[in-house]
C-alpha cells in the first residue's frame, strides 16, 4: 500500500495515519507536506503510489484532475465528494441513484468527472469529529439554533469516513454515501451538545442574520441513505447517530468544560 492524498486536511490526515498504522506508506499535498504546484516532486510521488485519493473540493474546476489527471494511469482512485450534489430533496431519503442537481455546478461536475475516471466516489454530509464538532461550537459560543425542526440533514464522524475509504480499497468503482443512520435537525444536535456540556442551548437566530453560505445550507433538506455502503463495502458506522458520536467526543474532553462559563458572544479539504 502506497497512498497519495491530495489535500492532507482534517479527513485526509486521518486517512493517511490509518494507512500508516496498517504498515502502509502515505504522503500527499497540503499542510506543510508536498506543495500542490511542485510538479517535480508530486509527479514522482504519484508514479510510486498504488492508491490516490483527492479530498480537494473544486473551485470552478477540479484542480487535481486538471493538473494531474494525466498521471493517474490505472491506479486505484478515490474522491471525497459531497451529498450536496443531491440538492434540496424536501426532507426525502436519497440514495446513490438520485439525480445530481446540487446548487453548485462545479461540485456536480467534479463528482461526475471522478466517476468517469473509474474512481470510488464517497459522498459525504456534514463532517464532525475531534476538535470540529457541535461540542466545540457550543463551548466556544459559535453555535446557534434556527427554529426549523423540519429541516433535516445527515452527518458523519470523520473516523467513519476513514473506515469507509479503507473498505473501498477492496470495492468496485462507483458512488457510495457515507452517512450516519439518524438524520435530524441542526437544532436537535446543538441542544444535545449543550446538555452534554451542562450549558444552556444557544439562542434561536433569524435566517436573515446568517451568512449567504449558511442560508444556502438551511435551504436544503434531505436524508441520506447508506444502505449501498453497508451492502457493498461491508461498512458499518461506529457512530450510527449524533448521540453516539457526541458521547464519544465528550469522553475525551476535559471534565472542567461542563462547568466553565461560555465564551462571550460547521464541508475544507474534506
Amino acid at each position: 500500500m502506497a497512498l497519495f492524498v491530495f489535500g492532507l486536511g482534517y479527513t485526509g490526515l486521518r486517512l493517511a495515519e490509518a494507512v500508516r498504522a496498517t504498515g502502509g506508506f502515505a504522503t500527499g499535498t497540503g499542510r506543510a507536506r508536498l506543495r500542490f504546484d511542485d510538479e517535480d516532486v508530486v509527479r514522482p510521488a504519484l508514479a510510486a503510489a498504488s492508491h490516490i485519493v483527492s479530498t480537494v473540493p473544486p473551485e470552478g474546476e477540479d484542480a487535481v484532475l486538471t493538473r494531474y489527471g494525466d498521471a493517474f494511469g490505472d491506479r486505484w482512485l478515490g474522491y471525497l465528494s459531497s451529498t450536496g450534489v443531491y440538492g434540496d430533496c424536501g426532507g426525502a431519503w436519497v440514495d446513490e441513484s438520485a439525480p445530481i442537481r446540487g446548487r453548485r455546478a462545479d461540485r456536480n461536475a467534479a463528482d461526475l468527472a471522478w466517476q468517469a475516471r473509474g474512481a470510488r466516489v464517497f459522498r459525504l454530509p456534514g463532517i464532525y469529529g475531534p476538535g470540529r464538532s457541535p461540542l466545540d461550537r457550543v463551548r466556544e459560543g459559535r453555535a446557534h439554533r434556527v427554529g426549523l425542526p423540519d429541516q433535516v440533514f445527515s452527518r458523519v464522524h470523520v473516523d467513519d469516513i476513514v473506515a469507509g475509504v479503507l473498505a473501498g480499497f477492496e470495492a468496485p468503482p462507483g458512488v457510495y454515501n457515507l452517512a450516519d443512520d439518524l438524520p435530524c435537525s441542526q437544532d436537535r444536535v446543538i441542544e444535545a451538545a449543550s446538555a452534554i456540556l451542562g450549558m444552556p442551548p444557544p439562542p434561536v437566530v433569524a435566517l436573515e442574520t446568517l451568512s449567504l453560505m449558511a442560508r444556502g445550507f438551511y435551504a436544503e433538506n434531505r436524508r441520506v441513505a447508506n444502505a449501498k455502503a453497508r451492502r457493498v463495502l461491508g461498512w458499518r458506522p461506529a457512530y450510527p447517530d449524533f448521540a453516539a458520536g457526541l458521547r464519544a467526543l465528550s469522553a475525551t474532553t476535559s471534565p472542567t468544560i461542563a462547568t466553565a462559563p461560555p465564551p462571550a458572544a460547521s464541508h475544507d479539504q474534506r
